[in-house]
């Protein structure tokens, strides 16, 4: 994986693509949903970075402050999103949040000065419009208890992730080891999860075992298998290739949503499915460069 980071990226993608079905089976507030996430991943995560640690030797203080304000983000990111999926449902929630792709690739050229290529710059538009016709704006299709509300949340979550990508990947600057940040960026999110859910009094500290079991479920899948393979491939990817490469999330999601939640999706949505997926490949695929002749 570690030479293959789009391969890498794609797989992480389709991973936490489970991440919206399963906070819909755990039934928990948003606070409960985001901090047991980074909870129960911690343990999986600190033996990972113990071992990295032990291998390679403590990280720059510079990383982890990076990794930690990460975190700071990712909580925000997960509170909007999982209040999202209330209002307007998994594979709704989850596109909207994944407005990210546009973000991200722009951040990253005004703070980092990382132009995009053109290629991936191309792909932008393309993805996009896949994103609107996905999230039902057009034509018929969105649904939801207040589809508003979902939008303002999801706008939201697009915000918070795409600045958690962000400065995660800066904080990632040892490509060897992944978990060190990943473990203190979970941290962090788990703290201020927390935090925020004393603030707003929706989190529930000990929730039911059928949703713990779901809880556990996510932050083993999502937040160690899927982050862990997205980590790997951040540093080694410019910021608006991982960007697109991340929107088979939602893609996925809108499948699942369907498949195992029956959120119905119409033709228009699928036809942006169909998009996305055309602006991953244009981003991700390149062509085969022409042997010099007489080789």
């Amino acid at each position: 994986m570690f030479d293959r980071p789009v391969l890498s990226g794609v797989l992480g993608a389709l991973v936490i693509a489970f991440s919206a079905i399963l906070v819909r089976l755990a039934e928990v507030s948003p606070s409960t949903a985001a901090f047991f996430r980074c909870a129960y991943a911690l343990p999986v995560l600190g033996a990972l970075a113990w071992a990295e640690r032990r291998r390679y030797g403590p990280r720059s203080w510079r990383d982890r402050r990076l990794a930690w304000a990460a975190g700071v983000f990712f909580a925000a990111d997960l509170t909007f999103w999982h209040h999202s999926i209330e209002a307007v449902g998994a594979g709704l929630a989850t596109v909207l949040g994944n407005t990210q792709v546009v973000l991200v690739g722009l951040l990253a050229w005004v703070a980092l000065g990382e132009r995009p290529e053109n290629r991936s710059l191309a792909s932008i538009p393309v993805a996009f419009v896949g994103v609107i016709l996905i999230s039902g704006v057009v034509g018929s299709g969105a649904y939801g208890d207040d589809p508003a509300l979902g939008v303002v949340y999801g706008v939201l979550t697009g915000i918070t992730y795409a600045l958690f990508i962000l400065i995660l990947r800066q904080g990632n600057t040892d490509e060897r080891r992944p978990g060190g940040p990943l473990f203190d960026a979970t941290a962090s999110a788990a703290v201020f999860s927390a935090i925020g859910g004393i603030a707003v009094g929706d989190i529930d500290w000990v929730p039911g075992l059928e949703s713990q079991a779901w809880l556990v479920l996510l932050a083993l899948s999502s937040q160690v298998v899927g982050w862990l393979l997205i980590s790997v491939s951040l540093p080694r990817l410019p910021a608006v290739l991982t960007s697109i490469v991340l929107m088979l999330q939602p893609v996925s999601t809108v499948f699942l949503g369907a498949v195992l939640l029956s959120e119905a999706p119409s033709a228009v949505q699928l036809v942006g499915v169909a998009i996305v997926i055309a602006g991953v490949a244009v981003a991700t695929v390149r062509p085969r460069e022409r042997a010099p002749a007489g080789v």
